[in-house]
C-alpha cells in the first residue's frame, strides 16, 4: 500500500478519514472517473505522486513510466489597448510581440546546462530536481505555434504609468478581467498549454487594485478547460522593477508544473479539488527586522502566487533574487522557486534540495504557520505609553479602534480615535448602518469611556464600512434611512462625527461618470447628500473625515473611473464641511507622483508623493481640463498599516512632508520644499495593534508629532 495513496482504500471505511482533497481524489479514483475536470479533457498531462502527507498533482507523466513527454504548447503574444491612457489621440499600446523572439529563446523552451547532466529546458529541469533518481525521464515543451491577441483595458480595469525621466511605461491591470478577455478569443485548446504573456504588466486580483501585486496566474480556465500559463516579459522596466525579462514567465511556469489543477473543479460531479493543498507554511525572512508571515496553503501564496522566495510586500512589484543564465548569446533571469519537498518535506522518491535553479536559495524545508487564536484579550504593555506634554499644536495622532481592549486605555499620546465599525445591515433596508460594542466589552462602560477620552480633549468618532463590507446607497429613497440610523448611532453613543471606510468595491463609479464636479454615480450623489444631512442635522461642530483607499484617491491622477478616484467627487462636494482626509498609504498599488515618476508603497518617496498629489492639487485621469483643486494642509493626514511599514519610515515621511527634512536617500522633491507645517499629522491602522507592539508606533510618532511648533 502506497503511504496516503488510494490505490488500496476500501471505499466504505477509510476514504471517510481522509482530509478533504485526499478524499476528493481518492473517490474519483475508486470511481474509476479522470483526474481531469469534466471540461478538460484535453488539458495537459497530469500524474499523482503519494506522500506522507497526501497526493500532489503535477504536470507531465509518472516518473515511474520513464521516457520523453512532449506538451504541445500555443505562445500567445498580448498587445493591451488602453483606454485611460492617449497616445497620439489613440489609445495606448502595450505589445508582447517583440518579446516573442527572445522568449523561444530562453530556457523555457531551448536547452539550457543547469547542472552536470541536467542540460534541458527550465521546467524539465525543475522536475528532474524534484525527482532526481530517474534517469530517462523528461517532460519538455513543444515548438509553439504563436497566437497573437488583442486586448483592449477599459477605464477602470487598469491603467498605465511612465516614468518621466526615462520614457518607459509599465501596466497595473486586472487579472481576472484580462484572463476572460484572453479565452474568449482562444477556444479549447485540446492537450495543450497556453502560454499568454503580456508586456511590462503587473497584476491585481479579485477586481480590487488594492489587492497588489502578482506577475500573473496559471491553472485551468473555467469556461475553455484551457491548461494556461499568464505572465509578463519585462524589457526596459523602470529602475523600481527588480525582475527581468523571463523571470515572471518561469515563475508561472513553474507554479503550473508544480499546481497543474490550481482552482480547478470537477465540474459536474460536484467534487472540488482546488489544487495541491498542504498545511499553512511560513514565508521566510529575508531582510533584517522582517517578520515570518503565513504564505498560505498552496503552491504559492494566496492572491498575488508570490514564491517563498519573492520578497517584496503587498501592494509592489513582486521580486526575489534571480538565477541568471546565459544561453544563445543573451542573458535570461529565471526565477528561483520552491520544489515540492521544501513544501512537504523530503519523502521517498524525492530529492534532498528544496529551491530550483539555485538550491541554496532555499537550504531547509517550510515552517508550519502557527495556530491563529481568534478573539483572545489583547496582551498587557510590557513598556509604558509617552504621556503627552505642552498644549495642543495643531498637529494629530489619528488611530483606528477595533475594541480589543477598553477603550479607556488608548496611550495619551492618540488625539482622535476612530471606532470601527458601523456596517451596513444585510437584513435591513439599504442604507441601514447598525453598531454593536465588541463581546466581551459592557455597552454603558464603552459609554463611559467615550465620555472620559473626550473629557481629555481627545476626539472620538464611528468609522462608517470597513473593508469586505460592501456598501451602496443607489437608491434615493434610502438616504433618510441612512443618515436615521447614524444619527441614532452617533447620538446614542455621543461620537463627535463619522469617518466614511467604504472601501473597493463599493461606491464605484458607474460608466460614464467622467467628471467629479458633476458625479452621476448614484450611490455617490446619494452620500453627498446624506453627508450634508447629517451635518445640517447635528450643526457645525460635527466632524466628517474620509479615508479612501490610494485606489479610491490618489489614483485618480492615473486614471479616472471605476474604483480609481471614486472619492475624488465626495471630497470636492463635502470639501467646505470635511474636518480632514488621511489617505491610506498601504491599500494601494504603485503609482506616479507629480515630478512624473513611478513609486511603490512603504517609502518615504511614495507618502511624500502621494500626499502632495492632495496638497498641491492635479489634472484628473491627466486630463489638463479637470483639474482637482488642492486640499487645505489642515485637513489632510496621511495613512499608515502598523507592521507593514516601520517607525522610522514613518517618522521620516513625517518629517519630510510637515517639515521638509528629506531623509537620506529621499528622491521625491516636495513642490513646496519647506514642507506643510498645517498638515495634521498620521493616521494609523490600528491602535489595537500599536498597544499589541509595546506602543512602538504611537511613542515614536506621537512624540514628534506633538513637538512641532504650532503654526502660524
Amino acid at each position: 500500500m502506497k503511504e496516503a495513496g488510494c490505490t488500496y482504500l476500501s471505499f466504505r471505511s477509510e476514504v471517510a478519514t481522509l482530509d478533504t482533497r485526499t478524499k476528493s481524489i481518492c473517490l474519483l479514483f475508486l470511481l474509476g472517473l479522470s483526474l481531469q475536470p469534466a471540461h478538460a479533457q484535453g488539458t495537459v498531462p497530469t500524474f499523482i505522486h503519494s506522500a506522507a502527507q497526501g497526493p500532489y498533482t503535477l504536470a507531465g507523466r509518472d516518473p515511474i513510466q520513464g521516457g520523453t513527454t512532449t506538451i504541445p504548447t500555443v505562445l500567445v503574444p498580448i498587445a493591451l489597448s488602453f483606454d485611460t491612457k492617449k497616445a497620439a489621440g489613440k489609445p495606448f499600446v502595450m505589445d508582447a510581440a517583440a518579446d516573442v523572439s527572445p522568449i523561444l529563446r530562453s530556457p523555457i523552451f531551448s536547452k539550457f546546462a543547469f547542472s552536470a547532466g541536467n542540460t534541458t529546458q527550465y521546467a524539465d529541469a525543475m522536475l528532474r530536481s524534484t525527482f532526481p533518481k530517474v534517469d530517462g525521464w523528461h517532460t519538455l515543451l513543444g515548438k509553439p505555434e504563436v497566437k497573437t491577441v488583442k486586448i483592449t483595458i477599459p477605464v477602470g480595469y487598469g491603467y498605465v504609468l511612465t516614468s518621466k525621466s526615462n520614457g518607459s511605461s509599465f501596466a497595473v491591470v486586472d487579472i481576472e478581467f484580462l484572463q476572460r478577455e484572453l479565452f474568449k478569443q482562444l477556444p479549447k485548446q485540446d492537450g495543450k498549454l497556453v502560454v499568454a504573456v503580456t508586456h511590462n504588466t503587473t497584476y491585481y486580483t479579485e477586481s480590487d487594485a488594492t489587492l497588489c501585486c502578482s506577475w500573473g496566474t496559471h491553472g485551468i480556465d473555467s469556461v475553455t478547460g484551457n491548461s494556461f500559463v499568464l505572465g509578463s516579459y519585462l524589457r526596459a522596466a523602470p529602475a523600481i522593477v527588480e525582475d527581468s525579462d523571463v523571470q515572471p514567465l518561469t515563475q508561472q511556469l513553474a507554479e503550473f508544473i508544480n499546481d497543474p489543477l490550481h482552482d480547478s473543479l470537477f465540474h459536474g460531479r460536484n467534487v472540488p479539488v482546488p489544487g495541491n493543498t498542504f498545511g499553512g507554511w511560513l514565508r521566510p525572512v529575508s531582510r533584517p527586522g522582517e517578520q515570518a508571515s503565513c504564505g498560505g496553503t498552496h503552491i504559492a501564496t494566496a492572491y498575488f502566487l508570490l514564491e517563498p522566495t519573492n520578497t517584496n510586500p503587498k501592494n509592489n512589484f513582486p521580486a526575489s533574487k534571480a538565477f541568471v543564465a546565459h544561453a544563445g548569446g543573451a542573458t535570461y533571469h529565471l526565477q528561483n522557486v520552491a520544489l515540492l519537498p521544501w513544501y512537504i518535506g523530503i519523502s521517498e522518491g524525492l530529492g534532498n534540495t528544496y529551491s530550483f535553479p539555485d538550491p541554496q536559495t532555499l537550504t531547509a524545508p517550510a515552517k508550519p504557520c502557527p495556530p491563529i487564536t481568534v478573539g483572545s484579550p489583547s496582551p498587557i504593555p510590557t513598556i509604558a505609553a509617552v504621556p503627552v506634554s505642552g498644549p495642543p499644536n495643531g498637529h494629530q495622532l489619528i488611530g483606528y479602534w477595533t475594541g480589543t481592549f477598553p477603550l479607556r486605555e488608548v496611550s495619551p499620546q492618540w488625539d482622535l480615535i476612530l471606532v470601527a465599525f458601523a456596517e451596513p445591515d444585510k437584513n435591513a433596508p439599504q442604507g441601514t448602518m447598525q453598531f454593536h460594542v465588541r463581546a466581551g466589552l459592557d455597552r454603558e462602560q464603552f459609554k463611559s469611556d467615550i465620555a472620559y477620552l473626550k473629557s481629555q480633549g481627545k476626539k472620538v468618532m464611528i468609522s462608517l464600512g470597513g473593508g469586505g463590507k460592501y456598501f451602496t446607497l443607489d437608491n434615493a429613497a434610502s438616504v433618510p434611512t441612512f443618515v436615521s440610523s447614524v444619527t441614532q448611532i452617533v447620538a446614542d453613543y455621543g461620537f463627535d462625527g463619522i469617518d466614511l471606510d467604504f472601501e473597493t468595491p463599493s461606491l464605484n463609479l458607474a460608466p460614464g461618470d467622467t467628471d467629479f464636479r458633476h458625479p452621476t454615480t448614484p450611490s455617490i450623489v446619494n452620500v453627498i447628500s446624506a453627508l450634508r444631512q447629517l451635518h445640517d442635522h447635528f450643526g457645525p461642530g460635527f466632524m466628517i473625515s474620509l479615508v479612501p483607499e490610494g485606489s479610491q484617491g490618489p489614483a485618480g491622477y492615473t486614471s479616472y473611473g471605476g474604483q480609481f478616484g471614486s472619492y475624488l467627487a465626495i471630497t470636492y462636494a463635502i470639501r467646505d464641511i470635511l474636518s480632514f482626509i488621511d489617505a491610506q498609504d498601504y491599500n494601494t498599488p504603485p503609482l506616479q507622483g507629480l515630478d512624473g515618476e513611478i513609486y511603490q508603497p512603504s517609502s518615504v518617496d511614495y507618502h511624500a508623493a502621494m500626499t502632495e498629489l492632495l496638497l498641491h492639487g492635479f489634472n484628473v485621469g491627466g486630463d489638463a481640463k479637470q483639474s482637482f483643486p488642492p486640499l487645505p494642509a489642515s485637513k489632510i493626514a496621511v495613512g499608515f498599516l502598523t507592521g507593514y511599514t516601520s517607525p522610522t519610515i514613518v517618522s521620516q515621511a513625517i518629517d519630510y512632508i510637515i517639515a521638509g527634512k528629506a531623509s537620506v536617500g529621499t528622491r521625491y522633491k516636495l513642490r513646496q520644499p519647506a514642507g506643510y507645517p498645517r498638515m495634521i499629522g498620521a493616521m494609523f491602522w490600528t491602535i489595537d495593534a500599536d498597544r499589541r507592539g509595546n506602543y512602538n508606533y504611537s511613542n515614536v510618532v506621537g512624540p514628534e508629532l506633538h513637538s512641532y511648533a504650532a503654526p502660524q
